[in-house]
């Protein structure tokens, strides 16, 4: 597995912008505690992964109807769905200077009452002292869900079944999709966003 780079320029991966809003009190607040708690940059690292995975509720698992997308609204409101975590994840690593960007994949959001194909996004995150980038997925375990952090082997929430149409993308980007973006904030429910979820990426327009 290479991981691939969308952007050259480190810093696109740290910057903080309306999304990523890692200058709001309450981001700054969680990631000075959690980086106070931790024994170096991994372990805090491996802290904030857990924390939004497994403190920040998935919404559909808990049958929460509102939908959250910015890292600030994620964290007030206890939950989001994937995207929505990942923005957290960002903003608090991003805070502490961690580069982190973003991942999709392409699920089949269920086998039994949805079998369509849908995008999953999780973060790419930046390991110093290794040099390298690893990829996370925050979404949240349940059964049959068991993410983990680990820098030597992925461990993430789905395996690809590219039998079935899955398709796994490599690449970090250092912005969350346009299109995703477009879903969270035009859908007034996650109800109606489970309807609507996107199926194309604006970042594979532009190839």
């Amino acid at each position: 597995m290479d991981i691939i780079l969308y952007s050259n320029k480190m810093d696109e991966y740290l910057k903080h912008d309306s999304v990523i809003d890692y200058d709001n009190k309450v981001i700054m607040e969680l990631a000075d505690t959690l980086f106070k708690k931790a024994d170096n940059e991994i372990d805090f690292i491996k802290k904030t992964y857990e924390f939004v995975r497994d403190n920040i509720s998935h919404s559909a698992d808990i049958n929460a109807d509102k939908i959250t997308c910015t890292a600030s609204e994620v964290l007030k409101a206890g939950h989001g769905i994937c995207f929505a975590k990942s923005h957290l994840l960002a903003a608090l690593l991003r805070y502490k200077a961690i580069p982190t960007g973003f991942c999709y994949q392409k699920l089949i959001l269920d086998d039994e009452t949805a079998p369509v194909l849908i995008y999953h996004g999780l973060n790419g995150v930046y390991i110093k002292d290794y040099k390298k980038w690893i990829r996370l997925d925050a979404r949240g375990n349940k059964t049959g869900v068991n993410a983990q952090f680990s820098i030597d082997t992925e461990q993430l929430a789905f395996p690809i079944r590219s039998e079935m149409g899955e398709v796994d993308c490599f690449i970090v980007y250092p912005n969350p999709d346009i299109d995703v973006l477009k879903k969270l904030k035009t859908n007034k429910t996650r109800t109606e966003l489970w309807k609507n979820l996107p199926t194309e990426l604006e970042y594979n327009k532009q190839c």
